[in-house]
């Protein structure tokens, strides 16, 4: 059992960790989007979907008409239903915060965001912008949403499960052919800002003098998630550096080899992100969403040290 203190040490690694990831999603617009560089890559790993579509194409309709408003609302409801009965008010809320928040934002992103015309992707010039993915948005907030509500002993999994399913999602947007690689990392990033901020609330909504039981640390899990993200990053930076030497080569001539090479690396650079996200959720959630020690279990312990 710990005494908790304010936290503000905590309150200040959640807003510091979102300022990382709004830096980030402005590193990937920036990138992505407004250069003709960034959207040449994009569109060859976006190209690269075509190669073994038809076999995957049954699978990946499943899982993308799986993640609808619908479903969004359904897993909210459960989201929130799983924190009220664990007598998790301010959880229930920050994670309910954290859906809308997310889904909301990455809406409102979609209509702000420019996507200049750069004469790259002209088949596509008139649906403008696409950037955050929609659907990775619902998957990832979803997840981590009910990674928050998780009792503690299933949070390990819930994080592994999570990240596994939002970078799924995140790839189904891919070889659909709905989203470009950039668009479903930005969505995790902005579901990375959205976990911290509600993490904070619930910081500030639950903060108290009394004693606290942090529990498992969940340190395999993390370190798994963040091994593999890092693994899986340093990939995707050297598919990108693979594709950048043939970007004068029109997409539609590029050898199947290379269409792969970018398709896959785009794929690695969502999961990831995916990866990184969640175990950055996982790392703090105990800090988070401690367990309270009753009073009575207070002094009764108290009690005990004192007549040992």
């Amino acid at each position: 059992m710990h005494m908790r203190r304010w936290p503000f040490g905590l309150a200040m690694w959640l807003v510091v960790l979102a300022a990382a990831e709004v830096a980030g999603f402005i590193a990937v617009c920036q990138f992505f989007v407004q250069s003709r560089h960034g959207q040449q890559l994009d569109l060859v790993a976006l190209t690269g979907n075509r190669i073994g579509q038809s076999q995957v194409e049954g699978p990946v309709d499943t899982i993308l008409n799986a993640i609808s408003v619908l479903s969004l609302v359904i897993a909210t409801a459960v989201v929130g239903f799983i924190a009220l009965i664990r007598r998790r008010l301010a959880v229930a809320f920050g994670a309910v915060l954290l859906i809308v928040g997310a889904n909301a934002t990455t809406q409102i992103l979609k209509l702000l965001v420019n996507r200049p015309e750069l004469g790259v992707d002209l088949e596509r010039a008139a649906a403008g912008n696409s950037l955050p993915s929609g659907h990775t948005t619902i998957a990832a907030s979803v997840a981590v949403a009910f990674m928050l509500v998780l009792p503690p002993r299933l949070r390990g999994v819930g994080g592994v499960l999570g990240a596994l399913f939002a970078a799924i999602a995140g790839v189904a947007t891919l070889s659909a052919g709905w989203h470009r690689p950039s668009d479903a990392v930005a969505a995790l990033l902005v579901v990375g800002v959205w976990a911290c901020a509600a993490g904070l609330f619930i910081v500030i909504a639950q903060r108290r003098h009394g004693g606290v039981d942090y529990g498992r640390s969940h340190r395999i899990a993390v370190r798994v998630l963040t091994i593999a993200g890092l693994v899986l990053l340093a990939g995707a930076g050297i598919a990108l550096k693979l594709t950048d030497q043939v970007l004068s080569t029109p997409p539609d001539e590029l050898s199947r080899l290379r269409l792969l090479t970018a398709y896959a690396g785009g794929a690695m650079g969502i999961a990831g992100t995916a990866g990184l996200v969640f175990a950055c959720v996982l790392a703090t959630v105990r800090r988070v969403v401690p367990k309270v020690v009753p009073r009575a279990v207070e002094v009764e312990k108290d009690r005990v040290v004192a007549a040992g």
